[in-house]
């Protein structure tokens, strides 16, 4: 059987016809030779060109089979518009038939167009690379050029060729699938509409119209099906007693053939049905879940796509997202060149802010206006990291929030766009769903959706970018979004890399505490050097730890197993303490809306059920407010555990005493500790553990604990002590986040000032309802007791810092 097909060509003042005759026995699925059939002495030149196209190079043959189709090419290409325009004969070497004299055409006859067939040496490397890159630079096709002796004119114009075929085999294919899909409804439908002709009772299995049986039957039928559900419940029960299944005795009776057609046809095109009345388990043991309703006798279930790969289903969104990488990737190496004029220094020379409306004028990436708050810096330092664990970091969700824990509350990957060459993190995109945070209840958590793009760009050189998949849409309605943000890494000698960092977003600022504005305009709440110091100190502590020189470590000679434990509980903590603080969706969170409460203190309430918390109803209250006081002498006073007492109502009077210390670096402001708290009295019954751990870089500093319940001490020193599992010990943290203060007049206008700048504290409680009863209940007590618990904190430490309000 052959397939005629036929391509026309009415442009112009002649029309051609070229009849293409495709055998299926010949091998490779080949087309034949189009015979050429002149409408007029004057054909078309378009015409006799895209005949030429579709043969040169040896590329002629078309490969329909869905099988052989890579669609993974196809995704990754993107169409230069002006190499488009350009005309289709400036793709071959020699004359062309448009360089003759149209005066001479009746004189002379028209001469043969010259081409330069490649060598099936050269198409091989061409198809090799094609693969691996089917959008190459100008460097790469004057490589490729340089090893198959082409003109750099040839290679380019091949690649073109052979994107526009791709297109074409795409174009064809999916027509086939479009093709296919069509058929089966036109049968589906038939088969539906005979079924609607004979309509079945289902109470009985008969017609419909009673009138078309006798009554009796139709009685006797319906107490047939009513006989047949009782047996079936019975055969159930008697296998829940037995515990082996019992095969129902009576057949269900036969229904019409028309019925049966349509099961039948439903099955075999993979779409399933119900009928009303049936049962939601089909014979195969597949559950149906919500939303297939016995209201339609004849619902046909979602429907995959027929032949179809996955990939090939969004392709349209694929390839807007491939070129929205690309076109991220760009902007990112051009803004991060050392003598951009994008960037402004500050007046201290320290962190560089982006030009705006010089970014406008020069921005691939197009946004509308919004209306939304601007935030972009830039910053670079050296990190202990080299620059593909950096990457491999980077692209692991987990990993990455573990990396950034004060930063990151969540991630995760919901989606590969396109995947490095063998399997190497080169050239991949990936969809990402994120919520960034900032340790205050007075800034809300921005949610994200981007793409992530890591790319090679030379030996030793790694590029990251970010870019929100929603950056050309409208945002007045949006939290925030991410223009192109991420880093350059450039490996170096000693073990170290040089980190570029460009952070780029725009955010809605409605939502912001005028006293946190400051801070985010600035660019230190969300800016690259928070990223970086983070990084840094991250990079720090785990080459700290791993080094033997720990000289104030308490005890000496604790194991590895059991630092690993304890930073491993120090991890979880620090986490559930952010998400109480932010808010974030780590954990369900209710806010509650309390008279005579300040706007300044955020309450909000969870159930608890998870393992290592206490069970019940977890209450989390949250302030920040300003201090007239340095950043680093009220660290100094909330980390030194011999003055807890001055602040902590939990430790009151009790001494304490250093169990653990894990320092991870040299002047221990980041460490993980574990304390003892004994009793007033000199029995051991009223002692108390407590859990702490404690963070410091140029953006902030933190301090974490937890006290550690009666029924997890045990466990607690088993921790310690033999490195056990850390899983099990329960802790509901609290803390402080001290922030840096940027001058505001809300500042000015509260406080009383300071020489020293003052910084902004964040404080944090958790504590659960009811002394942590699984049947607990929210009281007003229990609200009332940790708003009490804040306040009083925030007053303790102002007096034993000896600060006034002021009048």
């Amino acid at each position: 059987m052959n397939f005629g097909g036929s391509i026309s060509n009415s442009g112009g003042v002649g029309g051609s016809r070229v009849v293409a005759e495709i055998d299926p026995h010949s091998s490779g699925g080949a087309i034949a030779q189009p015979h050429f059939t002149p409408n007029s002495m004057q054909s078309s030149s378009a015409l006799s060109l895209s005949i030429v196209q579709q043969n040169m190079d040896g590329h002629g043959d078309l490969d329909l089979i869905a099988e052989s189709f890579d669609p993974g090419i196809v995704g990754r290409l993107r169409e230069d518009e002006f190499e488009q325009s350009r005309s289709g004969s400036e793709h071959f070497d020699g004359a062309s038939g448009d360089d003759q004299d149209p005066a001479d055409e009746d004189d002379h006859p028209r001469r043969k167009k010259k081409y330069h067939r490649h060598t099936p040496s050269q198409i091989q490397e061409l198809e090799s690379f094609f693969k691996e890159c089917p959008h190459p630079d100008e460097k790469q096709r004057l490589d490729l050029s340089r090893r198959l002796g082409l003109e750099t004119k040839q290679v380019k114009f091949w690649f073109q060729n052979r994107r526009t075929q791709m297109k074409t085999q795409l174009e064809r294919h999916e027509n086939i699938i479009l093709r296919q899909e069509n058929d089966k409804l036109r049968a589906e439908n038939g088969v539906m509409k005979e079924a609607m002709s004979n309509p079945i009772c289902h109470n009985c299995g008969g017609p419909a119209i009673p009138g078309q049986i006798s009554f009796d039957e139709h009685q006797l039928r319906i107490e047939n099906a009513r006989l047949n559900d009782d047996l079936s419940r019975i055969c159930t029960l008697a296998q829940k007693f037995l515990g082996r299944p019992i095969s129902n005795l009576a057949a269900p009776p036969s229904l019409p053939s028309s019925t049966a057609g349509l099961d039948l046809a439903m099955g075999i095109n993979g779409m399933g049905g119900l009928h009303a009345g049936s049962s939601h388990r089909l014979s195969m043991g597949f559950e149906l879940g919500d939303g297939v309703g016995s209201s339609s006798p004849m619902m046909p279930l979602t429907k995959p796509a027929i032949g179809m790969p996955n990939e090939l289903q969004h392709l349209n969104d694929r390839h807007v997202y491939l070129e929205l990488a690309g076109e991220a990737m760009d902007e990112l190496v051009r803004m991060a060149q050392a003598d951009s004029p994008l960037w402004m220094k500050s007046s201290d020379g320290g962190i560089e802010t982006l030009n705006v409306e010089l970014y406008k004028t020069s921005s691939c990436i197009s946004t509308r206006q919004s209306g939304l708050v601007t935030d972009a810096s830039r910053d670079s330092c050296m990190v202990i990291i080299n620059s593909m664990a950096l990457v491999e970091t980077m692209m692991d969700a987990n990993r990455w929030t573990d990396m950034f824990p004060t930063l990151v509350s969540r991630a995760s990957t919901i989606g590969i766009i396109s995947s490095g060459p063998s399997g190497t993190r080169n050239g991949t995109i990936q969809m990402m769903l994120a919520e960034l945070q900032m340790l205050s209840p007075l800034v809300p958590v921005r949610p994200l959706k981007f793409l992530r793009f890591s790319k090679q760009h030379a030996e030793g050189v790694w590029a990251v970018v970010d870019v929100s998949v929603d950056i050309h849409q409208d945002a007045s309605s949006m939290n925030c979004r991410r223009l192109p943000s991420g880093f350059i890494v450039q490996d170096l000698p000693n073990g170290y890399s040089k980190v570029t960092w460009i952070e780029h977003s725009e955010y809605n600022e409605s939502g912001v505490h005028q006293l946190l504005q400051p801070l985010l305009r600035s660019g230190i709440g969300f800016g690259a050097q928070r990223w970086l110091t983070t990084l840094q100190r991250e990079c720090d502590a785990l080459s700290f730890l791993m080094s033997s020189a720990n000289p104030n470590e308490v005890p000496r000679g604790l194991s590895m197993n059991s630092k690993k434990s304890m930073l491993r509980l120090a991890q979880r903590m620090m986490q559930s303490f952010c998400s109480g603080v932010c808010g974030s969706l780590v954990h369900q969170w209710d806010k509650l809306c309390i008279d005579n409460v300040s706007d300044n203190v955020r309450v909000m309430v969870r159930q608890s059920l998870e393992v290592g918390e206490p069970s019940g109803f977890v209450l989390s209250a949250a302030t920040s407010v300003w201090m007239p006081v340095s950043r680093s002498r009220l660290f100094d006073f909330l980390r030194n555990w011999q003055l807890r007492g001055q602040w902590d109502i939990l430790v009151g009077c009790r001494p304490l005493q250093a169990m653990v210390q894990i320092d991870k670096d040299h002047e221990g402001g980041n460490s993980v500790s574990l304390f003892n708290a004994k009793g007033l009295d000199a029995s051991n019954n009223n002692n108390m553990l407590m859990f702490q751990e404690t963070m410091i870089d140029a953006s902030g500093s933190i301090i974490v604990y937890a006290p550690i319940t009666s029924t997890s001490s045990d466990i607690m020193r088993d921790v310690v002590y033999e490195g056990g599992d850390s899983t099990y010990v329960e802790l509901l943290p609290s803390g402080f986040a001290i922030l840096p203060c940027v001058t505001s007049e809300y500042v000015k206008e509260e406080g009383n000032g300071s020489d020293e700048g003052g910084c902004l504290l964040t404080v944090g409680f958790q504590i659960v309802c009811d002394g942590g009863q699984p049947t607990s209940k929210l009281t007003m007590h229990s609200v009332k007791t940790i708003i009490d618990l804040i306040s009083s904190t925030v007053e303790k430490i102002k007096s034993a810092l000896q600060i006034n309000d002021g009048p």
